[in-house]
C-alpha cells in the first residue's frame, strides 16, 4: 500500500474543501500547506482522516514538521507496511 498525492488531495478536499486560487492538480509537491491555503486545523483534520483510512498513527510533531505535500507523503509512507511479493 502506498499513500499517493491523489490520496492526499482527495482527503484535503473532503475534509477542508478546495482552496482559493490554487490548482491542486498542478505541481504542488514542494509548496507549503500554508501556500496551498490549508492551515494547521486543516492539517490536523487531514492527519486524522489519513490515520483512519490508512491505519497509521501520526505524531503531532510529524504533522507540524511536514509542511509540504512531499514531506507529508514521505512521513505517511514511512509508517505503512511494506508489501512483499
Amino acid at each position: 500500500m502506498t499513500f499517493t498525492l491523489d490520496d492526499l488531495t482527495r482527503i484535503l478536499l473532503e475534509g477542508s474543501g478546495e482552496p482559493e486560487n490554487v490548482d491542486l492538480d498542478s505541481d504542488i509537491l514542494d509548496l507549503t500547506f500554508d501556500d496551498l491555503g490549508y492551515d494547521s486545523l486543516a492539517m490536523l483534520e487531514t492527519a486524522s482522516r489519513v490515520e483512519r483510512e490508512f491505519g497509521v498513527t501520526l505524531d503531532d510533531s510529524t504533522v507540524i514538521e511536514a509542511t509540504t505535500p512531499r514531506t507529508f507523503l514521505d512521513a505517511v509512507n514511512a509508517l505503512l507496511p511494506v508489501r512483499t511479493p
